[in-house]
């Protein structure tokens, strides 16, 4: 310290120093650690049976990354991933549990995955990063499990679909969410209940039956949940008041290329959640991702599919099948099918047709290796976990790598007739500005555009907040002289609600045969104007 007459100088050296930072709790580039301290040595039979027999959970003290939490519970958590006697089971992690408020980094859940049949323990990771280029997706990141001291493994942990995900998310937490599939069946349903249909979304003449097959986390939204099903069954033009289509058709199309069938797409239509937003709109979310990239193989027709099958699973998969509502009724509408395709094919083309998803995997790997070495409780040997990214895995249960299914299947995808239909181009967009010698100011937007390959119809989505609905408005073809053949414009008036109103939009163009949209990473970065800005 310099002392200048009677007052001390802090130099710049002594500002710079500060504790570091914690880890972020999703933080990619490195492994977390998680310490669990339990009240018994014989905690794998307890929560055995709190998993099998109950509700409660176990208390615990928590250590993540080396900031500690008491009055916390534990459970064992899965369906199919869960096995009876095994210490490298899902976790459960309740941190609030008696200490309201509670929480590391915002996060009160924590929920940890075992990975089980992944040999590569790449599938979660990998696939919870391609989905929310798209769509609201779960962070995933690998972290160390200890209980009482002992090391039990290298775990997936996943953010939790709860109420701090649908406020980052959507804005809002307060909306009903359910989650497709029941660990225990309520007593007493109505026997008129469809049996085994899961959460395929058909419809049910009696509320109580959709308690067969879906858990809601909220007080209410039963009835919601009923009339999704009976729009989609009856008037699936009108959907789109309850569901955001859009984000339907991403969550199948990601479920589809990347062979997600333990999942809406597979045979028993689980592993997803619909939350309903602020705009009274259903949202789904995936689930429970270790399955992905065909590690669970059957559709609900026939038997498990081979490697072959799984290659070259339809782009269309349940297209014509009543028994799928959310595919079949969403896709017999021709402007939502192209809309698929397109997901379809941008998915393939910005992932694994250009080989970022195996160096990416190749990274993910990389960081686990010596944690996954030491860990003496895995399920796959570590020779299997080298394999396992280019090749098959297992006599029985044949888990295909990772390279191996998608390198045949991306190619696949390109080639099929569906997706090789040419896709509009979207070019030339502009918003009217105020001319330089205008003194009246403008109050609307006027949104004009290009597209080539013979289009047929042209759209612009808009919203002014963040959290809004958008709306779709069909934008006028204008008669230009001078076009090249194959090309149309088209323009768009949209009112402003107030001289500082800020326009976010996309714009969707469909010729004959496919669809395109501008720009091409909507989902995150619509365009976006200022009113202001074209008066200036």
């Amino acid at each position: 310290m310099v002392s200048v007459g009677l007052f001390p100088v802090v130099t710049f050296a002594q500002l710079s120093v500060s504790k570091p930072l914690a880890r972020p709790l999703f933080d990619k580039k490195t492994v977390g650690e998680i310490r669990l301290t339990l009240p018994t040595s014989d905690w794998v039979n307890v929560l055995d049976s709190l998993r099998i027999y109950g509700t409660d959970a176990m208390p615990a003290s928590v250590v993540i990354d080396g900031l500690r939490y008491d009055g916390a519970t534990v459970r064992f958590r899965g369906d199919k991933s869960y096995a009876k006697g095994l210490k490298r089971n899902p976790f459960s992690i309740k941190l609030n549990s008696s200490s309201p408020g509670q929480n590391h980094q915002g996060y009160a859940s924590i929920k940890l995955s075992a990975a089980v049949r992944d040999p590569s323990m790449a599938r979660e990771m990998l696939f919870h990063e391609i989905a929310s280029k798209y769509m609201p997706a779960s962070q995933a990141a690998y972290t160390k499990l200890y209980v009482n001291e002992e090391y039990v493994g290298v775990f997936v942990n996943v953010e939790s679909v709860d109420k701090q995900f649908f406020e980052n998310s959507y804005g809002n937490s307060r909306g009903a969410a359910f989650k497709a599939g029941v660990d225990i069946k309520p007593e007493n349903l109505p026997t008129t209940c469809k049996q085994n249909i899961f959460g395929s979304l058909e419809y049910e003449d009696n509320l109580d039956c959709y308690k067969g097959n879906f858990e809601l986390d909220s007080r209410g939204g039963w009835t919601e949940l009923q009339e999704l099903t009976r729009k989609l069954a009856q008037e699936p033009a009108n959907v789109s008041q309850v569901l955001d289509v859009d984000r339907a058709l991403w969550m199948l199309a990601l479920n589809n290329v990347m062979v997600n069938l333990s999942s809406y797409s597979g045979k028993h239509s689980l592993n997803y959640y619909l939350y309903r937003d602020g705009n009274n709109r259903f949202q789904p979310v995936h689930w429970d991702l270790n399955l992905s990239f065909g590690s669970y193989k059957n559709t609900g027709s026939g038997s498990d599919l081979d490697l072959r099958a799984l290659q070259t699973l339809d782009p269309l998969l349940h297209a014509d099948n009543l028994y799928k509502p959310l595919i079949s009724q969403l896709l017999k509408d021709p402007l939502n099918k192209k809309v698929y395709l397109a997901h379809i094919r941008q998915i393939n083309e910005e992932n694994f047709l250009n080989g970022a998803y195996e160096k990416r995997a190749q990274e993910l790997r990389g960081m686990i290796v010596v944690p996954l070495n030491d860990d003496k409780h895995k399920t796959y040997s570590y020779d299997d976990f080298q394999r396992s990214l280019n090749n098959t895995v297992g006599k029985k249960s044949k888990i295909p790598g990772l390279t191996e299914l998608m390198g045949k299947r991306s190619r696949f995808l390109k080639s099929h007739p569906e997706l090789t239909k040419l896709p509009p181009v979207v070019s030339e967009v502009m918003v009217k500005g105020r001319g330089k010698f205008e003194n009246q100011k403008l109050n609307a937007f006027y949104v004009t555009a290009r597209a080539d390959k013979y289009p047929l119809r042209m759209y612009i989505f808009y919203r002014f907040a963040d959290q809004d609905a958008y709306t779709m408005l069909s934008m006028a073809e204008e008669s230009m002289p001078d076009l090249s053949a194959g090309v149309k414009a088209f323009a768009a008036q949209i009112e402003a609600k107030s001289p500082e109103a800020v326009l976010d939009y996309y714009i969707l163009a469909e010729n004959v045969g496919a669809a395109s949209f501008l720009p091409a990473n909507y989902t995150s970065q619509p365009f976006k104007i200022k009113l202001s800005e074209l008066n200036k």
